[in-house]
Order: structure tokens, then sequence, then C-alpha cells
């Protein structure tokens, strides 16, 4: 009995095996962010394409709860990933917007599908990858929920790999690498182990159950590692969280209790922590909570020990899908323990505990997955080792590449990677401290190369990797943004369509094609490109009359802007002159940057110095225009000046002067955008 129905069950998943295999042009695997955009462009440029996500959602961190997004300078997003934060800017009543919550996103992401008319498998996983001289020829997938049965085969020219762990580069045999490089491997200083001070525990936190008692064992989530040399490689990952959406709305937020299977005794480390350092709001001295629209947030981790749980997800990237499943679970009891204890633990200061009774779980979120998000935040798993690995060099510039088809611009980010025993050199007690948190930047955004998002081409010859690209540990710390893989799926769809139309290699497409396309037609619909002036991006299209300042302090557009603080004592201006390609009607905006930081952040200087109004001038076709621009509201954001008609040359311009000001005027940057 038991033989005839082993044999029923594989003459089962033979013939399901063996079923007639979809076959598309194009084939996206993973429906984050990036995979939504890439099946958007790859239809939009006119072929077939089967969009496969393993979950439920689409949007990936987009819409799971990273709404506060990162990116640093805002200039280097084009195309549709920046469309998606124009639109989402529609829905809140403004021109653009990069804060939003996680159901306006998703449902976002679900126009895109909608409107690119493409298919979309969900809870569909990969099982395996058939290649065949040099190019994937076929995979193979089963149900998210019923490993085994219902098998799917899919055939494709090309396929695209947008899942945050790489899956399908692996299953495909290419070059891939987990962990981080040693710093000598690339000539790199911020690469491998890095004991900082950033996220750390303060001086003095006793590692032990029994304070100064090592026989009555560690405190939950501390390593017995030893400490490696600094700047040494190893396997190890930069912790995973969840971005938290809360609520203070009483009429939407649903208490936080206590979740099944608490253990009060992983957070005794924050008890310690706040003892030392006795934070006087959750905010900043717990977890990072960032205000979102509606009364909601983006919460993140902050400090030593917050909502990273560090160490615990190490062998995730090539786990298979039920340990996988275990490491998500297990971080979201974490975190659903974590906030309960900030509240509700008797231990804990009444101040912080008041403060986080304030915040409860959204009714309107997640309403499948019991108002929590489903999508672990994933920073790092697999990373391509491919035709071209972007390192510390191109981050800073001291190496830039030629065939850039997008631009990343924030800083070199790790969380910490490990939770470790510490010899104090002052005291000769051990301590706890984090490892492996690296936060450096203050350069200008930098192009990432093509072949960064491509294999070797003995590896594969029709696969594109534009999540886990080819990037050092500490490169992809920079990387590693939404917008920004956005940005590259786009490239990596047109790239596609290029080698499928060519009959080529992707190793061989016409890089220069790809970057004239993508400049030509951002938003794959054959529309006029907007024209965008910036005293960094385009300074021979800005002439400066006066004595301006250039600043690199917060909230500017690019890497500086422009400051005249005479008060109108002297005739300053700032000229733009944009080359207008076609005569037609283009609305107006100005970025109104913040003059002396207002980032928000502690520390950061306010706008009290800001001049009430400024006097912009519109030379349009046919006349100026005068604008006063109310410049101490929208700060940090485009303001409209109008629509003009432009006629067709550079004889137009906006000019922003210090005309009868009374405070710092700022010149950052202009936007043309043609009216459709």
């Amino acid at each position: 009995m038991k033989k005839r129905i082993a044999l029923l069950f594989i003459l089962t998943v033979s013939i399901l095996s063996s079923a007639v295999a979809q076959t598309y042009d194009i084939c996206v695997y993973g429906g984050s962010s990036a995979g939504v955009i890439a099946a958007y462009t790859a239809k939009k440029a006119g072929k077939t394409v089967l969009l496969i996500e393993p979950g439920k959602h689409l949007g990936g961190l987009s819409s799971g709860g990273l709404g506060q997004t990162d990116i640093g300078n805002k200039y280097a997003i084009t195309g549709i990933a920046r469309d998606f934060y124009r639109q989402i800017g529609q829905h809140y009543g403004k021109f653009e917007q990069w804060t939003f919550e996680p159901h306006v996103a998703e449902n976002l992401f679900k126009e895109y599908v909608k409107k690119g008319d493409f298919p979309v498998w969900f809870e569909y996983r990969l099982v395996s990858a058939s290649k065949k001289e040099g190019k994937i020829q076929e995979i193979t997938l089963e149900p998210s929920n019923q490993p085994g049965q219902g098998l799917r085969r899919v055939k494709a020219k090309m396929f695209i790999d947008c899942t945050y762990e790489g899956d399908l580069m692996a299953k495909a045999g290419v070059s891939y690498i987990v962990g981080r490089e040693a710093n000598s491997q690339y000539n790199e200083t911020w690469n491998g182990v890095q004991l900082l001070d950033k996220h750390q525990f303060p001086e003095g936190v006793d590692p032990y159950k029994i304070p100064g008692d090592p026989s009555s064992g560690l405190l939950w989530g501390i390593s017995t590692a030893v400490l490696a040399p600094n700047g040494s490689g190893d396997k190890l990952l930069q912790t995973y969280n969840f971005r938290l959406c809360l609520t203070k709305d009483p009429a939407n937020r649903i208490p936080i209790t206590r979740p099944e299977g608490y253990d009060s005794t992983k957070y005794e480390l924050l008890l310690r922590q706040v003892a030392i350092e006795k934070p006087p709001h959750i905010n900043w001295g717990v977890m990072h909570i960032a205000d979102m629209p509606n009364s909601k947030t983006d919460i993140n981790n902050k400090g030593g020990f917050s909502t990273d749980m560090i160490g615990m997800n190490h062998d995730y990237a090539e786990a298979n899908y039920e340990t996988r499943k275990k490491i998500i679970k297990d971080h979201e009891d974490y975190t659903k323990g974590f906030l309960y204890f900030v509240g509700h633990d008797p231990r804990m200061p009444d101040h912080l505990r008041k403060q986080m009774l304030e915040w409860g779980y959204p009714k309107d979120e997640y309403v499948d997955n019991d108002h929590f998000s489903p999508q672990l935040y994933v920073r790092e798993a697999r990373r391509l080792v491919g035709e071209y690995v972007m390192t510390q060099h191109n981050c800073e510039g001291r190496e830039v590449v030629k065939d850039g088809i997008g631009l990343a611009a924030y800083t070199m980010d790790s969380h910490n990677c490990q939770r470790i025993l510490f010899k104090n050199p002052k005291t000769g007690k051990m301590e706890v401290r984090n490892e492996g948190d690296v936060q450096v930047g203050g350069f200008p955004p930098y192009p990432i190369s093509y072949r960064s998002l491509i294999p070797k081409k003995a590896d594969c010859e029709n696969l594109f990797v534009p999540v886990c690209l080819s990037a050092t540990h500490i490169a992809y710390g920079s990387i590693r943004m939404e917008p920004v893989f956005m940005a590259l799926a786009q490239a990596s769809a047109v790239a596609a369509t290029m080698a499928i139309d060519t009959q080529k290699p992707v190793q061989e497409i016409n890089v220069i094609t790809l970057q004239n396309a993508l400049l030509s037609n951002p938003l794959m619909d054959g529309s006029q490109a907007e024209i965008l002036l910036d005293n960094d991006v385009t300074p021979t299209k800005i002439t400066v009359v006066g004595n301006w300042k250039t600043v690199k302090t917060g909230g500017k557009y690019a890497a500086t802007q422009l400051v005249d603080n005479s008060k109108g004592k002297e005739k300053n201006s700032v000229r733009f002159t944009p080359e207008i390609p076609k005569t037609g009607r283009y609305a107006v905006y100005v970025y109104n940057p913040s003059p002396t930081g207002g980032g928000g952040n502690p520390g950061e200087a306010a706008d009290e110095a800001k001049a009430s109004q400024t006097l912009v001038r519109v030379k349009t076709a046919t006349s100026i225009k005068e604008v006063l621009v109310a410049s101490q509201t929208q700060v940090n954001d485009w303001i409209k000046l109008g629509t003009y008609p432009f006629a067709k040359g550079n004889e137009n311009f906006v000019e922003i002067t210090n005309q009868n000001t009374n405070g710092v005027v700022v010149a950052d940057a202009v936007l043309f955008v043609p009216s459709k």
C-alpha cells in the first residue's frame, strides 16, 4: 500500500512537472518595488512579461513599513521610480512626497500592474532553474503554501531577479557572496569587522544574568564569538528588523498586547541600557519614530538595544523556505515582545511606558496579517559577484564608472552584525558591545555600473539582478535603497528588451544606447522628459550674480545649495537657463531647501533667519513674470511657480533674487515639467 501511494505521488509530480511551460519574453521573479517596476517597464516596452511573487503582497519594503524613504539626495532618482513618489504626492495633495502609509504604497503598486496589464502569480516560489548553453531555459515553481504540489514551469528569453534574497540567481548557479569581504580584498577601509560607537551600548552594561557573575550565564542575545581583527571578513549579515507602522489615533488604534510565547528575559539588556542613558523619550532613546501621514509611524532601530534582532539572521540568506519562515517568525515575536515590554514591564521607567502606550497597531494596515507587516527588512542577503563589483571607491568618487545606468545617494550604512562580550580597557570588566554598525557619508551621488546588474558571461547570459547586485558589503550599504532598486529595475528591463531585440547576451548590449533610452523616455510612455537644473548637477546652466555662498547643510536637493545673507543690500541673483527642446507650456517648480539644516534631527538649526518672501522672475516666450514665493513654508519641498509658455532654445530662464528680502535667500534647484 505504501509503495502504491509513493508511486502515485511520483507519477503526479511527474505529470505536473511535464506540463507545458508557459512562455514569456521576460520573467520577473519577486514582487518587491523593483519587481513591479521591472515588469511594468518590460510591458510598456512591448514585451510579454510575467511577475511572480512568493507572498501575498506587492511592493516589498516600500509597502511593508518603510514609509520614511531612505535616499539621501532625491535628485539621484529618475524615471518611473520618481514617478512613484510623484503619484504618492498626488494622493496626499502634493507635487511629490517621500513619506507614505503602507497601504497607499501597495495600492499604487497595484495600479502599476493594472496599467501595465501583465499577469502576477501570487504565492508561487522557486523550486529550480534549468540552464543550458549559458542561459536559463526555464524555472519551476511550487505553491508557497503547498510545497511540491501544483508545480508550474515558465520559459522566458530573459529573467530578472528582484528578490531581496537573490534566490533566482542562486538557483541559476551564478557567482555570489554572503557576508563581509575583508578590507584587503578591494583595498577598502569600512568593510569587514568594525567595532564603532554608532547604535552602541553605553559603557558599564554588564553582560551576565547576575551582574558581575560569569557563572550565571550571559543575557539573551549575546554571542560568545571572539572579536576578530578590525577589517577582517566573515560570513555575517547585518541585522534585520521590521519597519513598524503604528498609530496614535484612538479611532484607528489597536492596543499592543502580550504576544504568545512572550519572554521578558530577552529584553533585560534594554533595562540596563536605559538605566545608564536615562532617555527622556522613547523616540531616539529606545527606537526611532518617524512621523507618517494620518498619525502613523515608520519606526526603525535606534541605539544599542532596539528593534534590530542582532545576530539572529545569519542563516537566512542560504536557508530553505521552512527555516526562513521560522527566522521571520522569531523576528516577529521578538518585535511584538519588545513593544509590549517597553509599554508594560514595571521595571521600565514610568515616562517611557506611558509614551509607548500612546501607540498601537493601525486597524487599516495589513488587515490580512493581524495588522503587522508581513515583510521582514532583509537589509542584505546574497550579493552577486558579476561583471563589475561596486566598492567603497565608487561611493567616495575615487572610481567613477562610465556605464552608469542609475545613481546611488545614501551614506555607506551597515547595521550591526553581532553582539559580543567586550573587556573594557579602562575598568578591566566584561561588558556588552555591538559590532558591525558603519555610517560613513559626505559624498555626492555616484553612478552605478550596468555591469554590476549582470552576471559574468560564463555564469549566465540572460539574467539581471538589480536588487542583490554586484557590490561589496559596504558599498551595498549605500546602494540598497528602495528608490534605487526601482531605478535599477527599470534599467534592467529596458536592457532586457534590447538584448531580446538584438539577440545578444546581456553582457553585449550597447550601454550608450541603454543610457540614452533611459534619458529620452524616462516614463516609458514616449512623453517628453522634464528638465532639472541644479547648481551641482548642471552648473553650466546656472549664472550667479553677486556673493552667494555654497553651503553643504541639510535639506538641499543635491550636494550643495547657494545662500545669500545680504538682506537685499546687494543685488544678487541666481539664473537657471534651460535648453527647451520643444515650444510649449511647462509647469515650473523651485526647490525650497532649509538654509541651516532643518532636517528634523537633534542639533540641527531651525530656519529663523530665512526670508519670509523671495522674489523670483520667470522669462517666458512672451514676457517676464515676477512671483513672490513664501519661502518659510513648504521647506525642503517643491513650490510651484505656475505654468508658462516657453520657446524652444535657451532664451527662457528662472531667476531667484534677493530683492527686498528680510533674511536668508536660498537658490538650489528648478524643475521644468512639460504639460501633457
